[in-house]
Order: C-alpha cells, then structure tokens, then sequence
C-alpha cells in the first residue's frame, strides 16, 4: 500500500507564508500524479492544485498566482507553497495520489490524513 503523510500546517499570518509536505512511503507502487485538496467547515472538499510524474501543473482559479505545487520525485514527496494567504484559505489541507502497483500495472488512489492551516487576519 500507500502511505501519504501531510506535514507543514499551522497558524499563518495573512500575507505571510507557509510551505507544505506530503510524503509518499512505498516499495511495491509507482506514484504517478499528486494533488492537494483542501476543506473548510461545512463545505465541500475542492482541489487546491495537481501535478504529473513530469511536473505538469494545474490550479484552482482562487489560488492561481498564490499557491505553487512541486514535487521531488527522487524522495516521493509534493509541496505546496502558499504565499500570501488569506483567511478564505483556513482549511484543512488533503495530499492525494494516484499510484500504480508495480508487479500489476493496476491504479489505485489514496488520501493522507490532512493537516490544518488557520489563516489570522
């Protein structure tokens, strides 16, 4: 299986900065496309950003010239680097990823366990 653990969260400023992890930990799947996903309280969860294997890049239109998402593939691991956030970016922050079984070629997806990012005004 999968493991995906989020890491970086916390109380940010609005206008100041944070940086977030996920990394991957396998030895029998290829990971293949990462995303970030966020939720606020009492609404629904919506995708932040996703990258390909090859560093393809897609945003959320609120996000778009804010946020970066990276990813170092030699360690597993995607970023997402948040600058100048405001407090309509307070959620909690999900890494997902597809990830194909080596000896099957079979897809599989899967969620880490989020972690929280409260923006201060």
């Amino acid at each position: 299986q999968v493991r995906l653990v989020e890491s970086g969260g916390g109380l940010v400023q609005a206008g100041g900065s944070l940086r977030l992890s996920c990394a991957a930990s396998t030895s029998t799947f290829r990971i293949d496309r990462m995303y970030w996903y966020r939720q606020a309280p009492e609404k629904q969860r919506e995708l932040v950003a996703d990258i390909t294997s090859s560093s393809s890049t897609n945003y959320a239109e609120s996000v778009k010239g804010r946020f970066t998402i990276s990813r170092d593939n030699a360690k597993n691991t995607v970023y997402l680097q948040m600058n100048s956030p405001k407090p309509e970016d307070t959620a909690v922050y999900y890494c997902n990823a597809d990830a194909f079984r080596i000896v099957s070629g079979v897809r599989y997806n899967y969620w880490g366990q989020g972690t929280q990012v409260t923006v201060s005004s």
